[in-house]
């Protein structure tokens, strides 16, 4: 009897430390190593009708951006349902789901080809497969803002209206813009407290829009960690200057577990990133140490889907077509 009291005591320890000492790792699984799309960034994503999607990319800067659409249930199978879809501006556009719709917005056109340009379309889908235009946005033509759904509108964040080429930092943007049907655009702002932006990414926690990061890539590479939150969308406040992890660019966030997660990117002297941070509040912020990850890579989808967070893609030298899972149990933080 002693014994088995001591063991069922030892065990009852062990799961204290971890629920609450969050000693007990959770590691990703890799789903495959090379789902049906060829291996790509900077491609749209969205879950929608019980599905991941993903939309178009990057596959080098001479050649025309792809413009096919693929879903999965399962993340392992992918299936096409057109190679050619109604938009072609497909290099980091800003994709969301919104009144039952797909929505696809702004993006780059032909990398460094002749006829490069961002683009302010608007355009929508319900099947992947057949996409209508809405009318051109209010916006100026952009790619890589962030985009949310927030109090029932989808707003636009930020971006650059010149990817590669531009010689100052003018074509950075702060504005903020919201619509309830995608026709009709509002200026919210056209200078948000943080400074002007693209590649960063823009959550919705705790009733707030969250900005994270970001920064620009052309002319000068510049990488942020900073954090700032809104109530709607008009005044911002400073949570943090500096977040602990690295700053950053071409990085993926999330909402999962009621907590905001920051995924990989690019770093100073464009450093390929491979760590996992989350926060409940902005302000706080936890490394995630796993035994098995994937590997440093930038651009790549993220998507919280049946009950899990996935990754699929991003350039990881050279262009990954892997697909990881991570399941975190509830309960696992210990404060829920």
């Amino acid at each position: 009897m002693n014994q088995i009291a001591l063991i069922g005591g030892l065990i009852v320890m062990m799961a204290a430390t971890n629920a609450f000492g969050e000693e007990e790792a959770v590691n990703w699984v890799k789903v495959t190593d090379s789902a049906g799309w060829r291996p790509r960034d900077s491609q749209g994503e969205v879950v929608y009708s019980d599905k991941m999607w993903i939309f178009g990319g990057w596959f080098n800067s001479f050649v025309p951006a792809p413009r096919d659409v693929w879903f999965s249930s399962d993340g392992k199978n992918w299936e096409m349902v057109t190679n050619t879809a109604g938009w072609k501006s497909s290099d980091i556009p800003m994709t969301l789901v919104f009144k039952d719709k797909m929505w696809f917005m702004g993006g780059w056109y032909n990398g460094r080809l002749p006829g490069h340009a961002a683009t302010h379309e608007v355009w929508w889908s319900t099947d992947g497969i057949k996409w209508e235009q809405a009318k051109n946005a209010g916006w100026s033509p952009r790619m890589g803002a962030g985009a949310v759904v927030f109090k029932n509108r989808m707003w636009i964040l930020g971006g650059t209206e010149d990817y590669l080429f531009a010689e100052d930092d003018k074509h950075l943007k702060n504005d903020v813009w919201s619509s309830s049907d995608g026709q009709q655009w509002e200026l919210a702002t056209s200078c948000a407290g943080w400074s002007p932006r693209a590649l960063h990414q823009a959550v919705v926690l705790n009733d707030k829009i969250w900005i994270l990061g970001g920064g620009n890539y052309k002319p000068n590479m510049q990488v942020l960690n900073d954090v700032w939150c809104s109530e709607d969308g008009i005044h911002w406040a400073k949570v943090l200057e500096q977040a602990p992890w690295k700053a950053r660019i071409w990085f993926s966030a999330v909402v999962y577990r009621d907590r905001m997660w920051v995924l990989g990117g690019s770093s100073h002297g464009n450093e390929l990133i491979v760590d996992v941070w989350y926060s409940k509040d902005g302000e706080n912020w936890s490394e995630l140490k796993s035994n098995v990850t994937w590997s440093p890579r930038h651009e790549h989808s993220a998507f919280v889907f049946k009950d899990k967070m996935w990754i699929a893609g991003g350039h990881a030298k050279p262009l990954s077509g892997e697909v990881w899972s991570l399941y975190i149990p509830r309960g696992w933080f210990g404060d829920e």
